[in-house]
């Protein structure tokens, strides 16, 4: 399911006027990722970066090209380790926050 443009505009304004948004977004993508969910979380990472930095300001700080980067955020993309370290760092600066990582107890 494509959404909307009227959503994708939501979103950024929600970041523009709600900076704990936009952290939070990070945050679930994070989450998301690393509980193995990596296309939704490529896809709120692709929205995030449209709310915040852009497209071109993630491609000059991780020296990636931009059509790259797109095509590494769609829901059929599939960025290595390596580029996905450098957006989540790139973003992370962006907002100046940092991600903490704990592991807990699994729940059945």
């Amino acid at each position: 399911m494509a959404l909307t443009r009227h959503f994708k505009d939501t979103v950024v304004e929600r970041v523009e006027r709600d900076p704990a948004f936009a952290k939070a977004l990070l945050d679930e993508a994070a989450t998301l990722f690393l509980q193995g969910d990596a296309k939704t979380a490529r896809l709120i990472l692709r929205d995030l970066v449209n709310a915040t930095m852009g497209f071109e300001q993630l491609a000059q700080v991780t020296d990636k090209p931009s059509k790259s980067l797109h095509r590494m955020l769609s829901s059929t993309g599939n960025p290595s380790m390596d580029n996905l370290a450098s957006i989540f760092s790139a973003v992370q600066r962006g907002l100046g926050v940092g991600l903490e990582v704990r592991a807990v107890p699994a729940v059945h």
